[in-house]
């Protein structure tokens, strides 16, 4: 019972009647003493008084006034309920409040390169910055994902300059080094605002949902971009959700799948496999361009999705074939940067060739040369060797338009370089592409790595390349991209040609 009467009087001493007795009764207290003792009493009871005080708490700064650790959950519901009041004082008073946005430029990078124990480490440590930097009624609160979202305190000179001043330091902060565990952390953020007059029914979650919008759209054009929220926004961030449905719902249909180009011998035009292409069956528009949909797939965040359609399609069609008795080696399919991040890749992939009964050697996992060429990201680095480890095959995509170099090629476990398009459609005129296309092929010799050459048209393509030494060859020339539905009847008439040695002139035309 004592101890209960105690709890009650040290939260009684916290609370709302905790300073206001320590103020008046204090006093009262204080002359008390030192009519009854002189000033012995007078600084006995000062002493108790200050005992009482520390004891209590009574003497800190009342929860509601200060900012929480960053560190810790701060409610997204004392957040928002915070901008709602903050709102209502700043139009009957005539002051002005905002919302602030910041996300990180890199958190995928950040994540791939130290690991997510780093990566809270590091958010921790920027937040702390942010708190510091701010007025003592800002608020600060960590977004799911990464990222801060600032409520700021009404003020008479908080105008569109002072906002984008304030966004722009905050960006500063943000970008200073973080050093941790012995490594200096370098990060960079895009930052969207929105000044609470531009809210139409003035609630907190509005605020911050502009703010958020601003932030998407400087994202979109980072990194380090500041944008202020305009209405249009709202509307294109509609229009991307709606095509992001559209987008699911067409890969989840199935009108989103691959189609198949045949890739085959320089030499000897025997069928060495087929790459699985993207392609959009509209049941309205019809086929819809590559060029139209892949763009709107990374941007919506699909690129996994249309990864996993591709890989199973791909699959799918092999195991059909060899039960058609038709000899196809393997099937390539592009693997985007997001889906290499992914750190159980190896494992899923493994699962599904099983659940196939497919040998790892039957899949080739290409790759474009800007993202092999980054090399820094350990994730896409340790996905890339264990899927060769594994014994799928690694395709260097579009070799000659990055800057991939002989270390990350052998550091990789690269099987075979594709020649990138634009050195075949001048090879035939063009002395220069010739002596280029002739050094990838002398260097691919010396390394120990097979070739394919993209975008072949015309027979004599075909025959020259062949002369020059390249392994494989693909494109319009042999054969267009096609459903599956279509392949067997192709591989069939394919397969049924006399086998010869191409040289110029007698190349399939």
């Amino acid at each position: 019972m004592a101890a209960g009467l105690s709890g009650q009087w040290r939260d009684w001493m916290r609370g709302r009647t905790g300073a206001p007795f320590l103020a008046i009764g204090g006093p009262v207290l204080a002359l008390a003493g030192f009519w009854v003792a002189g000033e012995r009493g007078l600084m006995a009871a000062v002493l108790a008084l200050l005992l009482l005080a520390v004891a209590t708490g009574a003497w800190r700064q009342p929860d509601s006034a200060r900012q929480s650790d960053p560190a810790e959950p701060y409610s997204r519901d004392r957040f928002l309920a915070e901008l709602d009041s903050r709102l209502m004082q700043a139009e009957s008073q005539g002051m002005g409040t905002g919302c602030i946005v910041l996300q990180f430029d890199d958190a995928g990078t950040l994540l791939d390169r130290y690991g997510r124990s780093t990566q809270t480490e590091v958010i921790r440590n920027l937040g702390e910055r942010l708190v510091s930097a701010l007025r003592q009624g800002d608020r600060v609160l960590r977004l799911e994902g990464g990222g801060f979202a600032i409520s700021l305190s009404p003020s008479r000179r908080l105008d569109l300059e002072a906002m984008v001043q304030l966004s722009s330091r905050l960006q500063a902060l943000v970008a200073e080094p973080v050093t941790f565990g012995g490594a200096r952390i370098l990060t960079s953020c895009s930052a969207g605002f929105c000044m609470g007059a531009r809210v139409q029914r003035g609630s907190g979650a509005e605020l911050l949902d502009c703010a958020q919008v601003a932030a998407d759209e400087a994202l979109r054009n980072g990194p380090g971009a500041l944008r202020a929220f305009a209405p249009g926004m709202a509307r294109k961030r509609a229009e991307r959700d709606a095509r992001r449905a559209e987008l699911e719902e067409a890969l989840d249909a199935g009108h989103i799948r691959a189609w198949f180009q045949p890739q085959i011998s320089a030499d000897s035009g025997e069928i060495t496999g087929f790459e699985a292409l993207a392609r959009w069956q509209h049941p309205e528009r019809g086929v819809i361009p590559p060029s139209e949909f892949l763009p709107a797939i990374a941007d919506s965040g699909l690129s996994e999705r249309l990864s996993e359609v591709m890989v199973f399609n791909a699959l799918v069609a092999l195991s059909r074939w060899d039960t058609a008795g038709l000899r196809v080696p393997g099937v390539g399919v592009n693997f985007s940067s997001e889906e290499l991040r992914n750190p159980r890749l190896a494992d899923k992939l493994k699962w599904e060739l099983d659940r196939f009964d497919l040998t790892p050697d039957r899949l080739s996992v290409e790759v474009l040369e800007t993202v092999m060429s980054m090399g820094e990201a350990d994730v896409i680095v340790r996905n890339i060797t264990e899927l060769a480890r594994l014994g799928c095959r690694v395709d260097l995509d579009d070799f000659g338009t990055g800057h991939a170099s002989i270390t990350n090629i052998r550091r990789f476990g690269v099987h075979r370089l594709k020649i990138d398009r634009s050195y075949i459609s001048r090879v035939e005129q063009d002395r220069e592409a010739q002596r280029v296309l002739t050094a990838i092929l002398s260097m691919a010799e010396q390394l120990g790595l097979d070739t394919l050459a993209e975008g072949v048209e015309t027979p004599s393509e075909l025959a020259l390349l062949a002369q020059l030494g390249c392994g494989h060859v693909q494109g319009f020339g042999i054969a267009r991209p096609m459903p599956f539905e279509a392949t067997s009847e192709w591989i069939r008439s394919h397969m049924a040609r006399p086998k010869v040695t191409w040289k110029a002139g007698n190349a399939p035309g």
